[in-house]
């Protein structure tokens, strides 16, 4: 079993609607969107949610009035100035503004401040036309998304395990940040999709040096190739230099938005350039083996 990921320096370089394409021609493939705080590939896969699991994590503090002396104390401690004086004089929260650290609680000298674990999300078991999903949704200002990647891709491997997958086609976050080095961790290939401009250059050059400290064999996609032939030069130059394959190319297409706003994949136009380029990309991504660097 197989575990691929599709992935980009920056959001908006198409990296979902390529894993997306690629989970229509996958077939007997586990899907995993670990684009936890924003995702979005459950917008074009239309899963129909089987289980639903809590995602707790961090500690919150919770306030016993009956014990509250009203002294003040929590509120000038607090250094995210979570907490004000209600009703009654007593303490009240801003969940929003709490980083859970705890102080509060330890300064207490009532001792009316617990912490308690917090409801940081939700994680998803879900069935789509293409396979079996697993996805997440993590709540505003909810933290540890690291984590909440983690656990969705061990959900997966272990159903993938059971039913006889033959790979986890994982939809990465954007960037370079601890989401992305959960998802990026112990996969056999990550696919990096780039654009031929300055920045996605630059976010190419951030997310192979990632790869390379994880040990990760890379793969590139150049998308939307043609509108800058020199920065895509540059581009495949800049892969050639460091050993990274560039297996394909896609032109801009006005398809991938029609694709879009119909709730489809480009593998649902298969007789287009795109369509058939992408095609392609599957067929060479399925081929390569495991991990080689």
């Amino acid at each position: 079993m197989k575990e691929i990921l599709i992935i980009s320096g920056k959001g908006g370089a198409g990296k979902t609607s390529l894993c997306a394409a690629f989970a229509v021609l996958a077939g007997n493939s586990v899907l995993v969107d670990c684009d936890v705080d924003a995702s979005d590939l459950h917008l074009l896969l239309k899963p129909d949610v089987r289980e639903t699991h809590a995602f707790v994590a961090g500690l919150a503090p919770v306030v016993d009035t009956s014990l509250c002396t009203r002294c003040g104390e929590c509120v000038e401690v607090c250094r995210f100035d979570a907490f004000r004086v209600g009703e009654g004089d007593f303490a009240v929260i801003d969940e929003s503004a709490c980083e859970g650290c705890g102080v509060c609680a330890s300064f207490c000298p009532a001792h009316a401040i617990r912490m308690t674990p917090r409801l940081c999300g939700e994680w998803y078991e879900s069935f789509t036309a293409r396979g079996t999903m697993f996805h997440a949704k993590l709540l505003p200002g909810g933290e540890n998304s690291g984590k909440l990647v983690a656990e969705i891709r061990r959900a997966a491997r272990t159903y993938a395990g059971e039913s006889g997958a033959e790979r986890i086609l994982l939809d990465g976050p954007p960037g370079i940040g601890c989401p992305v080095i959960s998802a990026m961790t112990g996969v056999d290939l990550a696919v990096v999709v780039t654009e031929p401009t300055v920045s996605g250059l630059h976010d190419l050059n951030r997310t192979l040096e990632l790869a390379r400290q994880f040990e990760i064999d890379c793969a590139v996609v150049l998308n939307k190739a043609d509108l800058n032939r020199e920065m895509a030069a540059r581009t495949r130059n800049f892969c050639t230099e460091r050993g990274v394959d560039v297996i394909g190319e896609i032109p801009f297409d006005p398809l991938f938005n029609q694709a879009l706003r119909e709730g489809k994949t480009m593998a649902d136009y298969p007789e287009s350039v795109s369509g058939r380029r992408i095609a392609e990309l599957w067929e060479t991504i399925s081929k390569k083996g495991n991990r080689t660097c």
